[in-house]
């Protein structure tokens, strides 16, 4: 089990890596698509997901890395799907 849990914290920031880069690559390739672009909240949810990712994983013991890129891609997925009104 020790070796299990030791893997996941080793890997686990690297798959969350690939994984948002592969979500940036998609939503630009579907950017490109349009002319316009629609404004969104994805810049602003992944600095909120940082702070709250830092905070939960201190506050609960777990690794403060582990917790800051979790935070960071959950922000990024709630506030992309956060269309901004136009002003």
């Amino acid at each position: 089990m020790e070796n299990i849990v030791d893997f996941l914290s080793t890997a686990l920031p690297w798959i969350a890596m690939a994984l948002l880069l592969a979500f940036f690559a998609v939503r630009e390739s579907g950017t490109k698509k349009k002319q316009e672009k629609q404004g969104e909240y994805g810049t602003e949810g992944m600095a909120l997901g940082v702070c709250l990712g830092v905070a939960i994983s201190t506050a609960i013991h777990i690794n403060v890395g582990i917790g800051m890129i979790a935070g960071m891609v959950l922000g990024l997925l709630i506030g992309s799907g956060v269309k901004k009104k136009d002003e």
